[in-house]
């Protein structure tokens, strides 16, 4: 799957390429075909990590240097690991602080991936000569996402669905405060015949109320405005039965009320918005890199 994302001033972001190549070559076989078909080579290029090809943890944050962070961090991640730190790859994220009490139990969220991962994935990048220079996560894709349907001043609430699970996160002003996963997917909800359906909605409501009453009492400097719903298939009506049992205010999005996607038809059908919706998040990702 790949995506190419404009921005330009204030206008809605523009989708130029979203598509999908022939899932049953190789991923070296798909890079090359699109470097040849997209002319990928200039530009500047990003791919995400699965979720079970990287480890996410909130940490709090260490008493030290800038410059010295990640390294207090990958000593943090010792105890927390399944595999040598050694072997990791790690990187930060830091959580903004309450701008009342700035120096107040600060947290910052530790990714890390095991390094055969990143560089497998760094390989097949370099073999087919297209120039890799991010590798995301699908929080952070979300997160830009999120950044375009926020209120100024207030925090969001966003709950996407994928194939095996469904990730919240917790957003404002851009940044990322929490992010949860929940073992419910888009897969599971649509086998699911009526009365197990709604028990998986009874499970995915539990965990969103945990999940906001935590955020409450953490961020409280945070106001939340909402929980917006990523797209789902018409038939998965997750958006009302939330807005019965929650007590925020609840809406499923529609992406093209925020993005740009011109003549492509085919991207304001739901179900296509919510295959694409993380791929599109990490297109959104606009910081200069030097």
């Amino acid at each position: 799957d790949v995506a190419r994302v404009v921005r330009s001033g204030a206008a809605p972001p523009r989708v130029e390429i979203c598509h999908s190549v022939d899932h049953n070559v190789s991923p070296l076989e798909a890079l090359q075909s699109l470097r040849k078909d997209l002319h990928l080579e200039r530009y500047r290029c990003a791919t995400l990590l699965a979720a079970d090809e990287y480890q996410l943890q909130l940490l709090d944050a260490p008493d030290v240097p800038d410059a010295e962070l990640k390294s207090a961090i990958r000593w943090k991640l010792k105890d927390v690991l399944d595999y040598p730190v050694e072997t990791a790859t790690v990187d930060v994220v830091t959580v903004p602080a309450d701008p009342k009490a700035p120096t107040r139990g600060k947290s910052v969220y530790a990714v890390a991936a095991r390094n055969n991962v990143v560089e497998s994935r760094m390989k097949q990048f370099v073999a087919a000569k297209v120039p890799l220079q991010i590798i995301d996560i699908p929080e952070l894709a979300q997160r830009n996402i999120a950044a375009l349907l926020e209120t100024e001043g207030r925090g969001l609430a966003l709950l996407s669905f994928e194939r095996d699970s469904s990730l919240l996160t917790f957003t404002s002003g851009g940044e990322l405060y929490l992010a949860r996963r929940i073992e419910v997917g888009l897969d599971l909800l649509m086998q699911a015949p009526p009365e197990r359906r709604d028990q998986l909605l009874e499970r995915i409501t539990l965990e969103l109320q945990r999940s906001l009453d935590h955020f409450d009492r953490q961020f409280s400097y945070v106001p939340l405005a909402r929980l917006a719903v990523g797209p789902l298939p018409a038939e998965i009506e997750i958006d009302a039965y939330l807005a019965r049992n929650l007590y925020v205010p609840v809406e499923r999005i529609d992406l093209a009320t925020v993005l740009d996607f011109g003549i492509r038809e085919e991207l304001r059908d739901p179900q296509v918005q919510q295959r694409y919706f993380h791929l599109l998040g990490a297109a959104l990702r606009s910081e200069v890199v030097h």
